[in-house]
């Protein structure tokens, strides 16, 4: 995770976004947000069946936040 990539929006999804309310486009990021952590705990429940509901957020946010939370419940 020590590695920096940036993905790059193409002009007509821009375009799109640009027409969007602040609302929308605050709206539009929530959701992604959610379905980010859905597809994360997901994959960590998998990984580690026999972890905890702590464990799992602890991971999630280790995760989501590159390494500047930390996973306490390890």
């Amino acid at each position: 995770m020590n590695s920096f990539f940036m993905e790059v929006m193409d002009d007509t999804m821009a375009n799109v976004l640009r027409e969007k309310t602040e609302a929308e486009r605050l709206k539009i990021a929530g959701r992604m947000w959610r379905s980010a952590r859905s597809i994360l705990r997901g994959a960590i429940q998998t990984e580690h069946p026999d972890w905890s509901e702590e464990q799992v957020n602890g991971e999630i946010a280790e995760r989501i936040s590159y390494g500047l939370v930390k996973n306490e419940f390890k």
